[in-house]
């Protein structure tokens, strides 16, 4: 399969899907992608809510390699993590409540995505993990985003142990997940959930975007000043030797 962002309306639930086949890894292309679609879909009359999932048994391995490796300058460095910027940029300027779909690992910019969401429901194979410091790079651009799902202590706990998965179970117990099921039982949970929460006032679900989201507006600068940083360390030949080393 080919890589592709998709999106769906039923029963008034906006649907995202995404898929990669390098474990739903994100290439700058479909990062930007993904920001449209929230876009778009927050300009339907027709979705009161959004569903963000993605296909196959990983959730999202955060940014590609096969890009990382081919940044040789500064501006390229800023621009491909801006995409993740942009991202959480998107989710968070969105007037309308956004509900992940998690059935699997979520590593690096997945991790952010995640913690995205206005709410997550989770099953017990979706370990995380933050590998960036690993490479010689760090979590710059999501950090705001995580650790204000965790707090920073399980932020840095989650970051400093970079090569460490830390089980669904941890990730749920430090509030990234609202909701832990079994693999079998997340697809049913997420249509009674979203069919719910689609059913209310969209005027109140609007303003109660804006209440969990104050004191955020920052960000709009904030995230861009993070993806200069990390630009600037993924041009390191620490980095570079990481990601190839990760390729092998």
């Amino acid at each position: 399969m080919t890589a592709f962002v998709k999106q769906e309306v039923k029963n008034n639930i906006g649907y995202i899907t995404f898929f990669h086949p390098a474990g739903n890894s994100f290439p700058s292309t479909q990062l930007q992608q993904l920001v449209e679609t929230i876009q778009d879909l927050d300009k339907n009359e027709n979705a009161t809510i959004i569903v963000l999932q993605s296909e196959g048994n990983t959730f999202c391995a955060g940014a590609s390699f096969d890009e990382l490796l081919q940044i040789d300058n500064l501006t390229d460095g800023k621009q491909f993590f801006s995409g993740f910027a942009n991202v959480i940029n998107a989710m968070r300027n969105c007037s309308k409540l956004i509900v992940g779909k998690v059935q699997g690992k979520a590593v690096g910019g997945g991790v952010g995505i995640v913690a995205g969401c206005d709410y997550a429901l989770a099953t017990t194979k979706a370990d995380v993990k933050l590998s960036e410091l690993t490479i010689g790079i760090g979590p710059f651009v999501i950090e705001p985003a995580v650790s204000r799902k965790i707090g920073q202590t399980a932020m840095s706990e989650l970051t400093l142990a970079g090569n460490e998965w830390k089980p669904a179970t941890w990730a749920f117990e430090k509030g990234l997940f609202a909701k832990l099921l079994q693999p079998e039982e997340l697809d049913a949970e997420l249509e009674k959930f979203a069919t719910q929460l689609a059913s209310y006032n969209p005027e109140a679900l609007s303003e109660m975007k804006q209440v969990l989201w104050q004191n955020t507006a920052h960000w709009s600068t904030l995230l861009y000043e993070r993806a200069e940083i990390s630009g600037k360390l993924v041009l390191s030949d620490f980095t570079k030797k990481a990601l190839e080393g990760f390729k092998k």
